[in-house]
């Protein structure tokens, strides 16, 4: 994990990983949890620790985990391997880190245990094989994004009804992106390339679906 760990600070100021409407959404999802009796959270894979900054300052009791001790989360592991009990928190979340994990529907799976009630994971929505490869040649610890129609075949496996989703758009500013994974000078014009489309002016724009779950009864 020495490669996120070098990049922790990187993602603890970039402004679209810090804030955004899709950010805000689930804090207010989070909230809404609240005045139906949630009181713990679990982050995993803090990353920037934007959203459990963000529930802390709404009131809940927040746990972050993650694999990168540089990080700094309170617990480090695996998405995959949570080592908590089954139900421990009210609130499970996980922001724009999927996409990294090695066993996804595994992580989806451990995420549904461990919550007691929400489930909430926003990630990159897949556009193509092409995106991909760009996503995997810009940071090498890209595994793949995933449809919506994917997630919702995760989400029932593990036991959870979807409630809600959203799709955001985000603009990253392409040069501080490929600056943040350290890509390659000599990567950069291919990467460019196989986006494409993707690229508006000096800006890279993805979607991120957000999606809301609840443990089936």
């Amino acid at each position: 994990m020495s490669d996120w760990s070098s990049r922790a600070e990187a993602y603890r100021n970039a402004p679209e990983q810090r804030e955004g409407a899709d950010l805000d959404l689930i804090v207010h999802w989070a909230q809404q949890a609240q005045a139906e009796g949630s009181r713990t959270a679990l982050d995993v894979a803090t990353g920037g620790g934007h959203v459990a900054r963000r529930l802390r300052d709404a009131g809940l009791q927040v746990v972050s985990a993650d694999p990168a001790p540089g990080m700094q989360p309170d617990v480090i592991c695996r998405a995959e391997d949570l080592p908590f009990a089954d139900g421990a928190f009210d609130l499970v979340v996980s922001r724009i880190a999927p996409h990294h994990f090695e066993d996804v529907a595994a992580a989806v799976a451990e995420m549904a245990r461990v919550a007691d009630d929400l489930v909430v994971v926003e990630d990159t929505l897949y556009v193509s094989d092409q995106v991909e490869q760009a996503e995997q040649l810009r940071d090498p610890t890209h595994v793949r994004s995933y449809s919506e129609e994917e997630w919702r075949a995760m989400f029932e496996a593990a036991g959870l009804e979807i409630e809600q989703v959203e799709a955001f758009e985000k603009r990253h500013p392409l040069e501080q992106w490929l600056d943040r994974s350290a890509t390659p000078d000599d990567d950069r014009p291919r990467v460019k390339e196989l986006l494409g489309a993707q690229i508006e002016g000096e800006e890279y724009v993805d979607t991120k679906l957000v999606i809301k779950a609840r443990k089936a009864a």
